[in-house]
This record gives C-alpha cells, sequence and structure tokens, in this order.
C-alpha cells in the first residue's frame, strides 16, 4: 500500500459535504472525527451517520455512508483527551482495516486536530504498520490474503510539515517489515549462515559488520553456545553488528540477540504439536538486527553494538545429551539438564563477549526464552528482568509509549540457588517447575558481571495468533519500536 499526501483546505471550512475537498474527489474519502467534533459537525454524511448508525465517534466505530451519490466512510476516533501518538496510529490501523474489509482500493484521509501535521503523521504510522502482508510464498495469491487498498492519501493543508513528521516514521515501519520478514521466513530458507549473509548486506546502510564462524568461536572458548549447534550440519555463527554514530571513543550501547533458527528441542525433543512455530525462535535476534538496520537508516547520533548468536538445536549423533557439561567463555561451567533449555547456553556466550569486547554503558538482550513467561504473561507484555532500576524505568515507560509493553518480574538469591549444580558451576535449568522464567534471567546474570543489564522475554509477544490493533497475524514487530525509543533518550542533541 502507497502512503500518499495531498493538500486541502482544513475539514472545517467544508460547509456541508466533504466533496468541496478537491484533493479527495477521486478517492473514497475518509473523515476521522472524535466524539467532541461529531457533535458539533454540520456535515450532512456526520449527521446522516449519527441518525442512522447512531455513531458518536467513539473508536470503536466505523461506517459507510451512501448519500447523494457519494460514498464516504466515517471513523470514530473516541475522546479528544485520550488521544496521543499511540492512539493515533491505532486509528490509522483501523483505517486501513475497515477499508480492506470494504474492499476498498484507494482512500483518503481527513482529520483535524491542533498538532495537525504530527498528528497525521502517527495516523499514516499506524496505517502503513497494518498494510504489512506476508504472502511471498503463494504461488497463486489467496484473495483473502491479499491487501485490498492500493493508496492512502493524508489530506493536509501543509503537506510539507506532515511529510517531515512522517519521514523518520516511515524508515521505523519500513524495519519493523524487515523484522517481521525475518521472523516469518520458514527455516529451511532462514539458516545461521544464510541469515548472516543477510546482516552482510547491511554494510551498504553504513553498518559495521563481523561474523565469527565455529572455528573463531572455538578459539574464543564458546563452548556454551558452539554445543547447542553441534548437533546440526549448519554451521554456528556470531553476528557483531556496529553502528559509530556517537563520538569516537564514546561507550557504545549493546544489544544482543537469540538467533536459534529453528529448535526442535534437541535430545529433549519438544512434542511435534506446534513445533512448525519454532521458526520463531529467532525473534530476539531479528529485533537487534532491525535496530541497528534502522539506527543507520535514520543516522542515529549514538554509537550502538549489536549481537547475534545464530544456531540451529537439532537431535543428531553428534548432538549435546542431558547430563553433558560445557564450559563457557567466561571459564564457567554449565551442566546442561535439558538441551531445549538452548537459548541461554547461546546467550552466555553472546552476552560475556559483549560485556568484556565493548565494555557498553548497559546491555539489552532480547530472546524467545520460555514458555514460562507465556504463562505468566500471554501475548500482552514481554517479560522484564534487571539488575538497574533505571535502566529498568526507562524500558518500561518507553515500552508503554509505544504500546510494546514490559513487566518487570523478580530477581534474587534464592532463584540463584536453584541453577547451582552438583558437578559444575551451574546447570541450564532450575530445581523443580516453579519460577522457570526468572531461573533463565537468574542464569543470564551470571554473565554480565556489574554492566547495567535488562533481559527481555519476548516469547509471547513475538508472534501474534491472531490480528492486533498494529498487526495482522503472525510476526508482530515487537521489540523495535521499545529500544528505538529507549535508544533515543542516550542521543546527543
Amino acid at each position: 500500500m502507497k502512503i500518499n499526501f495531498a493538500k486541502s483546505a482544513p475539514i472545517s471550512a467544508a460547509k456541508n459535504s466533504p466533496a468541496d475537498f478537491s484533493a479527495a474527489k477521486n478517492l473514497i474519502q475518509v473523515l476521522v472525527l472524535t466524539e467532541e467534533q461529531v457533535k458539533k459537525s454540520n456535515l450532512k454524511h456526520v449527521k446522516f451517520a449519527k441518525e442512522n448508525f447512531a455513531f458518536e465517534g467513539k473508536n470503536n466505530q466505523a461506517h459507510l455512508v451512501p448519500l447523494d451519490s457519494q460514498i464516504v466512510a466515517v471513523v470514530g476516533a473516541g475522546a479528544e483527551k485520550k488521544l496521543n501518538d499511540l492512539e493515533l496510529q491505532k486509528i490509522g490501523s483501523r483505517v486501513v482495516a475497515f477499508l480492506n474489509g470494504s474492499k476498498i482500493k484507494d482512500g483518503g484521509v481527513l482529520f483535524e486536530s491542533k498538532n495537525s501535521a504530527k498528528d497525521l503523521a502517527n495516523i499514516a504510522f499506524g496505517a502503513l504498520l497494518q498494510s504489512y502482508r506476508f504472502n511471498k510464498y503463494f504461488e497463486n495469491k489467496k484473495k483473502d490474503k491479499e491487501l485490498k487498498i492500493n493508496s492512502l492519501s493524508i489530506v493536509a493543508p501543509d503537506v510539507s510539515k506532515v511529510e517531515k513528521e512522517f519521514a523518520p516514521l516511515k524508515i521505523l515501519a519500513e524495519n519493523i517489515f524487515f523484522l517481521r520478514d525475518l521472523v516469518s521466513e520458514p527455516s529451511n530458507i532462514l539458516q545461521p549462515e544464510s541469515y548472516a549473509a543477510i546482516c552482510k548486506t547491511l554494510k551498504k546502510d553504513g553498518l559495521e559488520v563481523e561474523v565469527l564462524g565455529e572455528a573463531e568461536m572455538k578459539k574464543l572458548g564458546m563452548g556454551s553456545l558452539l554445543g547447542v549447534g553441534q548437533g546440526s550440519d549448519k554451521e554456528s555463527q556470531l553476528v557483531i553488528l556496529k553502528w559509530n554514530g556517537g563520538k569516537k571513543g564514546e561507550q557504545p550501547l549493546a544489544f544482543v540477540g537469540k538467533g536459534v533458527t529453528f529448535d526442535t528441542g534437541g535430545i529433549s525433543i519438544k512434542p511435534s504439536n506446534n513445533m512448525e512455530d519454532m521458526k520463531t525462535d529467532m525473534a530476539g535476534s531479528a529485533v537487534v538486527v532491525s535496530l541497528l538496520r534502522n539506527l543507520a537508516q535514520r543516522k542515529a547520533k549514538v554509537n550502538v553494538v549489536g549481537v547475534v548468536g545464530l544456531v540451529e538445536n537439532m537431535p543428531s549423533g553428534t548432538a549435546q545429551r542431558p547430563g553433558d557439561v560445557v564450559k563457557s567463555m567466561s571459564g564457567q561451567t554449565i551442566e546442561v539438564i535439558n538441551t531445549d533449555a538452548e537459548g541461554r547456553l547461546v546467550l552466555a556466550d553472546a552476552l560475556h563477549y559483549t560485556n568484556t569486547k565493548f565494555k557498553p554503558k548497559f546491555i539489552v538482550d532480547l530472546a524467545t526464552l520460555t514458555g514460562a513467561i507465556i504463562v505468566c504473561l500471554a501475548d500482552v507484555y514481554a517479560g522484564l528482568f534487571s539488575n538497574d532500576d533505571d535502566l529498568a524505568k526507562k524500558l518500561e515507560s518507553c515500552g508503554a509509549a509505544v504500546g510494546e509493553r514490559v513487566w518487570r518480574m523478580p530477581l534474587g538469591e534464592e532463584y540463584d540457588e536453584m541453577i547451582n549444580s552438583d558437578i559444575a558451576d551451574m546447570k541450564n535449568v532450575g530445581s523443580g517447575r516453579g519460577a522457570g522464567s526468572t531461573t533463565a534471567a537468574q542464569f543470564l546474570k551470571r554473565f554480565v558481571g556489574e554492566t547495567k543489564w535488562a533481559h527481555l522475554d519476548i516469547a509471547g509477544v513475538a508472534w501474534k495468533g491472531k490480528g492486533d490493533a498494529m498487526a495482522v497475524k503472525g510476526a508482530s514487530g515487537y521489540g523495535l519500536r521499545l529500544l528505538d525509543s529507549l535508544v533515543r533518550l542516550y542521543e546527543k542533541k
């Protein structure tokens, strides 16, 4: 779907009909109205909607109004006092969902507010996000899967101001699509080496990209990460992405992602039911890669490093066994109780490498790490674990603002004791069935030292079983808006 911007007089200038707006004459006009604007409006299409559809401008209301040979869509924006950037984005998303369901090809959106340019840009951003489809593998595209809309025009008195506000949001949307594409790809296409090859192409955006193979990781002593991939015939990779937009020598911000391109569980094999979903077990890495791409494309004024461990967890004659003991790069030894608790083994070496190599201001890691977090938080929040209150509060605030919410979970000595092993420094799962997400986080905490650190368990939010206000069913793109917002707090103005 193409987003256009068209010049027009303010909607309040129309005396009787939206047809007064020449810029939208050849489109299905979409009047987005708050509850307060609906009460005051004298436009005959709005009056018709009030009288025949009980239209009040509430944010769950949308109707097509056929009147005088002209069809106009009216969409509620809710109460003015509740409108913020996120709510406006949701309005744009609802506009696209409504027009698509009505099989309308081209629409023109009209909306007035005090911050008209910024608000219209946010409506356009939400509309663009809702337009995403992953249809590349349909030989004959299914009509019910296709987006029906060709274009959406945002109508404004000052087009240049809206375009300026929309420019960074368009870059962000394109990188959310890049993220969704990565998570959606099947595992016969996206494997450690092919994934690393995609990362290398990002040099064109201005990123420094380094890829370590198994021989190089072995020299570094990454026995924890390498143990996970030893059952696969696909070579494990560690990809390092760097964006140097800040002062030379300034401490970078660091982001680390779990990139298990397919997770069978290894010898501790998963049940076959829904195992196909394990292609998404690399979602944490996809957020990190997409974040660095986004920062490079928008020329962020900060130094950032992203590290992703890319492996495939398979059962075979060479696979890691329950009961094996591996030595991590940090020198700490790990008893592998369950080979399906592999993500933390990948992150252990990636975190230690990042911490010792780059000495960052903080590290945020992301992983589809535990089923236990889904039991706790479903697909509403990501689980947040942190050793630093200030970093945790920033993540909570940024998440609330962009609609990618986090819920802080506990850490503590009692949980730490649950991962002590009888024959090694630690084991990779806790004792008993309780606190599975917390014991996983306690495991990761042992590999970051005193560095400020936060762990985001995104197992419940990376993939949506049904559509929501910002995306259709499938890869949600969760995490990019959250982390981009966090990075902005550290940029030099």
